[in-house]
């Protein structure tokens, strides 16, 4: 199992930026990369970007892409995405998940960092 945990959350402001960390601990060596999630109030969970532990190889959601950035700290077991020109609209529950496989389930999952916008 992975153990998985958001930091970096809280209240900021339109157009604001904000960073967000997810550390990884116990079984890293079986995971295949760390997607990012989020799940605004009354609406399904959307996986918003991923990146792989090795090469780095990393998708964005359109909708963010340009002003979000997924990135990794191998060393410190770490992913981190950066958030610039936060808008109301990106307000939501901000979760990490690792997966094993490329292309398969993720299956650990940290408790979630909450981000509210205020416009």
């Amino acid at each position: 199992q992975v153990h998985l945990v958001e930091s970096g959350g809280g209240l900021v402001q339109a157009g604001d930026s904000l960073r967000l960390s997810c550390a990884a601990s116990g079984r890293t060596g079986s995971s295949y990369g760390i997607g990012w999630f989020r799940q605004a109030p009354g609406k399904e969970r959307e996986n918003i970007a991923v990146i792989s532990w090795i090469g780095g190889a990393t998708w964005v959601l359109g909708s963010v892409k340009g002003r979000f950035t997924i990135s990794k700290d191998n060393a410190a077991n770490t992913v981190y995405l950066q958030m610039n020109d936060l808008q109301s609209e990106d307000t939501a529950v901000y979760y990490c998940a690792s997966k094993d496989i490329k292309d398969g389930p993720y299956q650990d999952w940290g408790q979630g960092t909450q981000l509210p916008v205020s416009s």
